[in-house]
Parts: structure tokens; C-alpha cells; sequence
């Protein structure tokens, strides 16, 4: 056995670069969320 570490950068370990998509997935969803509670409060409201 040795006793070497091995050490890889994030792209390495990860084995491919990580886009940003998930925050653009998250803005989306919550602008989405609040826009649907907003018209259903108008509905309901009256």
C-alpha cells in the first residue's frame, strides 16, 4: 500500500464542469410560485 494522497482539483473530482442552471431553475420556480399564490389570492379575495 502507499501512503500518497491523491489530490484533484473540483473539476476533476467532479469529473466535468458545473453550470449555473440550478439558480436560474430556482429564480424561475419562485417568480413562478409567487405569481400563482398571487393570482389565486385575487381569486379568492374577491
Amino acid at each position: 500500500m502507499t501512503d500518497e494522497e491523491t489530490h484533484l482539483t473540483k473539476n476533476e473530482a467532479r469529473a466535468g464542469a458545473t453550470p449555473h442552471m440550478t439558480r436560474v431553475v430556482l429564480v424561475v420556480s419562485l417568480l413562478l410560485i409567487v405569481a400563482i399564490f398571487g393570482l389565486l389570492f385575487m381569486f379568492w379575495s374577491g
